[in-house]
């Protein structure tokens, strides 16, 4: 009677699947880490945050315990430590307080708020602010959102801080006999916003000034609800990355 070959002995189930279950479980750690921007974040979330991925440190049966404090925490050297949230924190406030300031104007579409790199950007439309192809202020229509805005730039929130006014026209070819080009209108246009806030008790000299013509449009340029969206002043509330 032959006898029955014996199975091979293949052992339990392998714990190399482990190893690559860990390398993907960190490498999104770290995508998610890379797409946090903690001037967005509240500093108590950050805390609490911190405080579970310490205490997942802590309740670990293996591995070592890599959130807890050391050498450098001692120093004073923690997350909440870095200059870069004070500023973010800074920056955050002012980003609400323009919102809030300016709900009436953003729902009109006489005045956008946006956070980006550089800063918070308050964009005021050139259409209410200035006539065609003029940089003489049209006060009586804007008169309310300069005094606001003014208000806003010198409030103790803002101390230190410093501001960047951005002129914007259209691509629209302009009258040379009183401007050469949109360059000088749209520096022109920068300046006449930087005066009227000077002379209103902004300190001039916290303020740079700069024009771009038609250079960095926001939309297309060949509809006319584009151009009129291209023509803007942009008042920039710098990141101190960008000075």
């Amino acid at each position: 009677m032959a006898k029955k070959k014996k199975k091979p002995d293949i052992g339990g189930p392998s714990g190399e699947w482990i190893v690559t279950y860990s390398d993907m479980v960190t490498l999104m750690l770290c995508f998610f880490v890379a797409l946090f921007n903690p001037d967005d974040s509240d500093p108590i979330q950050l805390q609490q945050m911190i405080s579970a991925f310490n205490a997942i440190g802590m309740g670990a049966s293996t591995g070592g315990n890599t959130t807890s404090p050391g050498k450098s925490a001692d120093l004073g050297n923690t997350v909440l430590a870095l200059p870069s949230m004070d500023r973010g924190r800074n920056l955050g406030t002012a980003l609400k307080r323009a919102t809030s300031l300016f709900q009436t104007d953003v729902k009109s579409n006489k005045v956008k708020i946006t956070h980006e790199e550089r800063g918070v950007v308050i964009s005021l439309a050139s259409d209410l602010f200035f006539g065609p192809a003029s940089a003489a202020i049209n006060y009586e229509d804007s008169r309310d959102i300069l005094l606001r805005l003014g208000s806003m730039l010198n409030s103790q929130e803002l101390a230190g801080r410093r501001f960047r006014i951005e002129g914007h026209t259209d691509g629209s070819d302009t009258d040379p006999a009183i401007w050469p080009s949109n360059w000088e209108l749209s520096t022109a246009r920068s300046l006449a916003v930087l005066h009227y806030l000077a002379d209103i008790g902004v300190d001039e000299n916290r303020f740079q000034v700069a024009g771009f013509a038609a250079t960095m449009p926001i939309s297309r340029d060949d509809t006319a609800e584009g151009r009129m969206n291209n023509r803007r002043v942009d008042i920039v509330i710098l990141d101190e990355g960008h000075l």
